[in-house]
């Protein structure tokens, strides 16, 4: 099962995930990193580009593939997720730009954007680690309710919900596009280590849907029952519906010293 991690707020899960891709860089300087975007994240990245800083750490070489990307918005929209990307991870960070990949959700070349993106991360040898959220509806990445956990980077036809909770980051939610380019369920379980973190009250039962209720399609995040080494960092209102949620805490507590996220 996946191991969770229950911490006081955000700036320590960040803190806490950053450390241990630190030691990934510091181990392979070419890791890949799957970035997610959103808010969630946010207090990783900070926490990422001030431990490389702090630790002349060299990250010239890492490579990066974004999750997901909105279909249609015009080239260099602020908030198409190549944009987001590079605000708030290559250039605090000091990445390699072209090291650093997201799906392309130009209307040209769309039917066969996902098959290109599959083969990019094939040829980087797979995802080192994925940086996941988690939505509202349990989705992860932009895999919404009803996606099939053999599922492979693909376009999809954002739900209502999703348009609503994205809507914050445009003028008007009519203005948030329709349509996106995601990896699947089946790309993400590829990756080698995923690292969860959501917080807040309004998460609290998509995360223990994800981490307790059944492996279900009706909840994407549930996949991550299914991977080998899952990591799940949460504040404690978002714990708040996990039901061994003690177990969890005593675990933590008492894993071996040797053992990292």
């Amino acid at each position: 099962m996946a191991e969770i991690v229950v911490v006081s707020d955000q700036q320590a899960a960040g803190e806490l995930a950053a450390e241990s891709i630190v030691e990934l860089i510091r181990r392979t300087p070419d890791a890949v990193l799957g970035l997610a975007t959103g808010s969630t994240p946010l207090a990783l990245y900070r926490a990422l580009a001030a431990q490389v800083a702090a630790q002349d750490v060299d990250v010239s070489r890492v490579r990066g593939f974004a999750l997901d990307e909105y279909v249609g918005l015009p080239e260099g929209h602020p908030e198409s997720y190549r944009a987001v990307i590079t605000r708030e991870v290559v250039e605090p960070l000091g990445l390699t730009p072209s090291l650093i990949h997201v799906p392309n959700g130009s209307s040209e070349g769309i039917e066969h954007a996902g098959a290109d993106y599959e083969a990019a991360i094939l040829a980087a040898g797979g995802v080192d680690v994925q940086i996941l959220g988690i939505g509202t509806d349990g989705h992860i990445g932009f895999n919404e309710p009803g996606s099939s956990f053999a599922s492979v980077t693909r376009v999809k036809t954002l739900t209502e919900q999703t348009r609503r909770d994205n809507a914050r980051f445009f003028p008007t939610e009519a203005d948030v596009p329709m349509h996106c380019i995601t990896q699947g369920l089946g790309t993400i379980l590829r990756a080698r280590h995923l690292v969860l973190l959501a917080f807040g009250e309004g998460k609290a039962a998509a995360v223990a849907g994800a981490v307790e209720g059944p492996v279900t399609a009706s909840n994407p995040g549930s996949a991550i029952q299914l991977h080998p080494h899952a990591t799940v960092i949460v504040d404690e209102a978002a714990a708040s519906g996990l039901h061994n949620l003690d177990y969890y805490r005593y675990a933590y507590a008492n894993k071996p010293a040797w053992q990292k996220l």
